[in-house]
């Protein structure tokens, strides 16, 4: 498995897109991870995560799951026949329903609970889930409660990385998303940062989308980007 992954976000709409787009990646040495999210996965289904898996590509599934602990734990179950190496589910599901995702999970595949999404302010968390608590007090119960469960690591801003660290351990996994390089519009994420500033901040592994997959060179913005994450 990678340390230190960048994961590049397939967010296409099926699998000739995304293919045309990975095929500038087949000479490099060490090939990029993926993270193929619900767009992609719910058009091309699991055959197309096999044909990746085929190419030696690192995959994870992203697709935040949410439900009733058993429904979870048989889907965990027949995810980890599709031998992905890093699945999300959603942190607010509670701690049975992440137990249950443990106890199915084959042994070479990493749970990432998701703690608060990027594209959410304070304020929108608080509006939507009726809490008066801050994002750093949220973030820090979800994550501390996803580690007494038994889950790998997070899904957070990297704004939050620090402290999840301070409320688990170092070996807690703090994958980060809202990655973009200097320059780079937003979009609809708000809580972002650069790679450089995600190393400071203690993560552990970057997921970039746009940065990479809307740049004229694609490949290089790849590299600049793990350039700056390693060294």
């Amino acid at each position: 498995m990678i340390e230190q992954p960048v994961f590049i976000a397939l967010d296409f709409p099926d699998a000739t897109t995304t293919c045309k787009f990975l095929e500038p990646f087949s000479d490099l040495v060490e090939k990029p991870a993926l993270k193929i999210g619900m767009e992609l996965f719910y058009r091309t289904g699991p055959e197309f995560i096999t044909e990746l898996r085929a190419l030696g590509y690192t995959i994870f599934l992203d697709l935040k799951l949410y439900d009733i602990p058993n429904t979870v734990g048989r889907a965990v179950a027949n995810i980890s026949k599709l031998d992905v190496q890093y699945l999300t589910l959603h942190a607010a599901g509670g701690k049975r329903m992440l137990e249950a995702a443990v106890a199915n999970k084959s042994d070479a595949l990493k749970l990432l609970a998701v703690t608060q999404l990027t594209s959410f302010s304070e304020a929108e968390i608080q509006e939507i889930q009726l809490t008066t608590a801050t994002i750093e007090e949220s973030v820090a119960h979800l994550a501390e409660l996803a580690y007494s469960a038994g889950i790998d690591g997070t899904i957070s801003s990297p704004l939050e990385a620090s402290l999840i660290k301070l409320h688990t351990n170092d070996r807690f996994l703090r994958i980060t998303p809202g990655i973009r390089l200097a320059g780079d519009a937003a979009g609809d994420q708000v809580r972002v940062t650069t790679p450089a500033e995600a190393k400071k901040l203690k993560s552990t592994g970057l997921v970039v989308g746009r940065s990479i997959t809307k740049s004229t060179n694609p490949v290089a913005a790849y590299q600049r980007v793990v350039n700056e994450w390693r060294k």
